[in-house]
């Protein structure tokens, strides 16, 4: 067995009587894992064995979001012993006996898998999640208070595991993980207290001396000194903080200039205060970056080193940083949000700074980490996308590729990463904006809410995503990809026959024009551009425009459904299969997962695998969001594959909301081939539609 530890010992008198005062209005049973690992039933100390990899197997059960092999519990914790899962039995007896009771067992094993089953168990940690989860910026003052009482230090303070080097990644991950936590409930705290009182500064103080180099606490922490009157102590302070951030090369030209606002705005705050600065400091050596206007403001996010466990004693240009670098390059050319350079985030890595800290310094709204294990067989990628402010992860996936060919590994891993990530951010952005006053939307959340309305496909709604696009343009007359959103609703206006058809492709070709004016290196501009040329029938330059837009971009999945489309009407269908096949590659959950699944049952149509049209055709009508014109797809579809029945009831929908729609209807909408038109014309005929 392992060396004894002492892991239990006392913590602050003060601490204690928190944790005692919560236990008591809680379960029967706590664990503390916020600090030195303690187990309280009743108020009273359960005994532990000193085994430091029992104490390490309880956490890792507890934070386990689902049961985990007895083999995962092996090879994270033991260095090859002689009998690993009689070690592993061992120490599942001894946390047996701590925490199980009469008729109660929250140790459980099903065949080869072990879990600790919570239920009326208090875990500090996981409700530190929990409340992360949910989103700190939703809680209350009382409740984050509450929570800043769990972090009594940290994570499994004084824990280390010798020879176990994935439970050491696991730790340290957690860590930092949880000191996020801790960062983000103290800034959120700050910002609802009076500031300059004392319990701001007590708050401030804790902030900073867990993130010295975040700017946003020391502005805090400027902003309560100079409200309380002690305009000298802010200066000393900054003089401090100059220093502190110029030993790391950073610039420190924000807080400097917030420092000078901060004064201006707090002047006569106390008699006799001096105008000039008592501590000179130094000129950044860092060229000042220009701030970033509120109106113009993007989601921004920082790729941070994927780490490598693969034996290579610390050395960097394998896979980790091959693929760190592909999924930098390939984020950057979506063009959609900032992604901080390469350069920027190999630096602060080789500093070891934690991920989290590295995402405060460079004041981005994520922060992506990721790991690389090569294990016997199989490469395993693990990734976690992070919100920096709240500390919440808003994303995580593991991914596992054979060793085939290094460079396949990086594309398919690479591009399933990078099209995750963009969704995700997209996604958070806008229910953000969603939540907002219409009339406080900066250009880029204008931007988001004109898209939540866009793929609710109605009339209603797409007039509404115009005019989101339309104020996002007031603000930002240079914001391409909101020019491509505006020529998508007249698209739609025009596809749909929701407005005169002629006037509303002019307009589409007109907003694409303007989105490729401001930027032709964004695909999205390239996109919106062939989609209007194919709509004034201009066939040979829509697929140059499309092909542009995955040539900047290779992961843009709205380029590739677009050749999909246009292809499996009158080009090549074999290449509108592999296309529409890519972009669901590449965005499996898209909002147009309906418009991907009808140019593949198109295709098959023209190519005559009428079974294979139809199943596509249904699969594309039974996404929530489809409109009409799927529906008519799977009609046709369905037809021609001879399953007359299930066709006439889809005609039968489409009927009862355009009672005239006919065959001609159908055919006007697309850009068929003449076989195409002639092939799609008996399939209506077969089911009344002509």
């Amino acid at each position: 067995m392992d060396q004894p530890v002492s892991v239990g010992a006392s913590v602050e008198t003060d601490v204690e009587s928190v944790w005692s005062a919560r236990k008591s209005k809680a379960a029967r049973l706590s664990i503390r894992l916020l600090g030195p690992l303690a187990i309280m039933r009743d108020d009273v100390p359960v005994a532990l064995p000193s085994s430091r990899k029992l104490r390490a197997l309880l956490a890792y059960l507890a934070l386990a979001p689902r049961p985990v092999s007895r083999s995962r519990l092996c090879e994270l914790l033991w260095d090859v012993p002689n009998d690993p899962r009689g070690e592993l039995r061992w120490c599942l007896s001894k946390l047996r006996a701590a925490l199980d009771e009469p008729g109660l067992h929250r140790i459980e094993t099903e065949g080869d898998t072990v879990a600790l089953r919570l239920g009326d168990m208090s875990v500090d940690a996981v409700e530190a999640a929990g409340a992360v989860a949910e989103g700190i910026e939703t809680l209350g003052l009382d409740r984050l208070r509450t929570l800043a009482q769990l972090f009594a230090g940290d994570f499994l303070d004084g824990l280390e595991v010798d020879r176990s080097p994935h439970f050491g990644s696991w730790l340290t991950a957690q860590r930092r993980r949880f000191s996020a936590c801790h960062v983000a409930v103290l800034e959120h705290i700050i910002g609802l207290v009076p500031q300059g009182a004392d319990e701001a500064g007590a708050y401030i103080d804790k902030w900073l001396e867990l993130a010295p180099f975040d700017g946003r606490a020391h502005v805090a922490l400027l902003e309560n000194l100079a409200r309380s009157g002690q305009i000298g102590a802010g200066e000393e302070h900054l003089a401090t903080a100059a220093e502190l951030f110029h030993s790391e090369d950073l610039d420190f030209t924000p807080l400097r200039e917030a420092w000078q606002e901060i004064r201006a705005r707090n002047a006569g705050a106390t008699p006799g205060t001096r105008s000039e600065p008592a501590f000179p400091f130094p000129e950044s050596p860092v060229a000042a970056i220009e701030p970033e206007s509120a109106a113009t403001r993007r989601a921004s996010l920082a790729v941070m080193p994927f780490a490598e466990s693969a034996g290579t004693g610390g050395f960097r240009g394998g896979l980790a940083d091959g693929l760190t670098h592909d999924i930098i390059t390939r984020l950057a050319k979506l063009r959609d949000f900032f992604v901080i350079a390469r350069g920027s985030v190999f630096a602060l890595a080789e500093k070891n700074i934690a991920p989290e800290d590295a995402g405060r310094r460079l004041n981005v709204d994520y922060v992506a980490t990721g790991s690389v294990r090569s294990l016997p067989g199989r490469f395993v990628v693990s990734v976690e996308l992070v919100e920096v402010r709240t500390a919440r992860i808003v994303w995580a996936e593991t991914f596992e590729h054979k060793p085939d060919d290094i460079f396949i590994v990086i594309e398919d891993i690479g591009n399933s990463i990078v099209s995750s990530i963009a969704a995700e951010i997209a996604t958070v952005e806008r229910n953000r904006a969603l939540l907002k006053a219409p009339n406080s939307l900066n250009a880029w959340e204008a931007y988001h809410r004109g898209l939540w309305h866009m793929y609710r496909f109605t009339r209603q709604e797409n007039e509404l995503a115009q005019h989101f696009f339309g104020e996002a343009l007031k603000l930002d007359p240079t914001f391409a990809r909101a020019y491509a959103g505006m020529s998508f609703t007249h698209w739609q206006n025009a596809f749909q026959r929701w407005g005169d058809r002629d006037r509303e492709t002019a307009l589409a070709f007109e907003s694409a024009g303007q989105s490729l004016l401001v930027d032709d290196r964004n695909p999205a501009a390239h996109w919106a551009m062939g989609r209007a040329l194919w709509l004034r029938g201009e066939q040979d330059g829509s697929l140059l425009e499309l092909a542009n837009a995955v040539d900047l971009s290779p992961n843009f999945a709205l380029g590739h459904y677009a050749l999909s489309f246009v292809h499996s009407q009158s080009g090549d269908p074999q290449s509108a299969i592999g296309s529409s096949d890519h972009s669901r590659h590449l965005s499996p959950f898209d909002p147009l997962l309906f418009g991907m699944m009808g140019a593949r049952a198109m295709a098959h149509a023209r190519l005559g695998e009428f079974e294979a049209a139809a199943e596509w055709a249904l699969k594309a009508a039974a996404r929530p969001n489809a409109h009409v014109i799927i529906l008519a797809i799977a009609a046709h579809c369905l037809a021609l594959a001879g399953r007359q029945d299930e066709a006439r009831t889809f005609a039968a929908t489409i009927r009862s909301t355009l009672p005239n729609y006919r065959a001609d209807d159908f055919i006007a909408t697309f850009r068929f081939d003449r076989d195409g038109e002639a092939l799609f014309r008996n399939g209506a005929k077969l089911i009344g539609l002509n």
